[in-house]
């Protein structure tokens, strides 16, 4: 990867008007990595801006440089501007165009050099320099493992250390999973150094519900999850009707997949989302049950062995039913489960 991040920095050194771009409906790990970039860039004397494909959570909108996001839906002239005009577009946290919706068409067509830094498996080939590294915590380890290289951790200040913790924290689920190795934690020390206050973020991160959004929590565990003893797996489902009865908006759902892992038996967890053109699913595992091959194998999907997303073009009675149908094809594993 050092060869990888060094190309990185050649073509950083030759650009001015950098885009930097995250995938759809952005998480903790796409925010903080693409605002640590852009304010260790602006640092560096670039020009650099965040383009999102669409808004996010409000429990990331405290994070440095939120202010000056451009999110696609709402500034489609002004994102567009910035991508015709740039010289670089560095895309983070995902690694195919389709990801991020019409932004991808854009990109795609725009003759300009592309960098991708990721963590997810099976990198496309659109770009010009790729830093991967799938045994990441997240992009934004990734991130600082770049700015340490290029011009060492001295230039990551408070903000950045910021925006780097919050990616780590929320992709490791508060440093729970099995990415969490010796190495995220001894960048974290290094940004607790810098001015990070866990607690402070712990806070703004993970206790910032409002009424709406715990009453969906308690909505779902209550009325939308279906629990399969035998498979040691669990399914949460929401209807285009809960959206509007609990004004459902971007970011009110994560994390909601995690609560079935809560259960000492369940090992396999599902999220099916009602959405008007389609639905979207989320899946978590506990242990050696790849969930990243069973969205690729089942719904079109995938990411990491126990995190993966995927979708269905079925209407949503008829996605539960193949979610369910695809279960007992699993059902050894299921039985098996290592958890280490």
């Amino acid at each position: 990867m050092r060869q990888d991040i060094k190309a990185l920095g050649s073509l950083l050194l030759l650009s001015r008007e950098i885009v930097i771009v995250t995938h759809a409906n952005p998480d903790g790990d796409a925010m903080g990595s693409t605002l640590a970039l852009m304010r260790y860039l602006r640092n560096q004397g670039k020009r650099a801006y965040v383009i999102t494909p669409t808004p996010y959570a409000s429990f990331l909108k405290w994070l440095p440089g939120d202010k000056d996001v451009i999110v696609y839906s709402y500034q489609q002239e002004l994102a567009k501007k910035k991508i015709e005009i740039c010289d670089l577009v560095c895309c983070l946290d995902f690694n195919a165009l389709h990801r991020i919706n019409e932004l991808g068409e854009l990109i795609e067509k725009r003759d300009v050099k592309k960098a991708v830094i990721d963590h997810h498996l099976f990198p496309g080939k659109f770009q010009d320099v790729l830093v991967s590294n799938t045994k990441a915590s997240s992009t934004c380890e990734l991130i600082y493992e770049v700015i340490e290289q290029l011009t060492g951790s001295d230039a990551i200040d408070e903000e950045i250390a910021n925006c780097i913790y919050t990616g780590i924290l929320t992709d490791t689920g508060g440093f729970q999973f099995s990415c969490t190795t010796p190495r995220v934690h001894q960048i974290v020390a290094d940004l607790l150094q810098k001015g990070v206050k866990p607690d402070i973020v712990q806070n703004r991160v993970f206790n910032s519900f409002n009424e709406n959004r715990l009453k969906l929590l308690g909505h779902c565990l209550s009325n939308r999850m279906t629990v399969y003893p035998e498979y040691h797996a669990a399914m949460i489902y929401l209807t285009k009707e809960d959206w509007e009865k609990f004004n459902v908006k971007g970011g009110d759902t994560e994390g909601i997949v995690n609560y079935p892992l809560k259960m000492q038996d369940v090992y396999f967890s599902c999220f099916i989302i009602e959405r008007p053109d389609l639905i979207k699913m989320s899946f978590r595992s506990k242990g050696d049950f790849d969930v990243n091959s069973f969205a690729g194998t089942n719904f079109e999907g995938g990411g990491h062995a126990n995190a993966a997303g995927g979708k269905s073009q079925d209407n949503l009675e008829k996605t539960i039913e193949r979610f369910e149908k695809a279960l007992p094809a699993y059902k050894e594993k299921l039985n098996t489960v290592n958890l280490g």
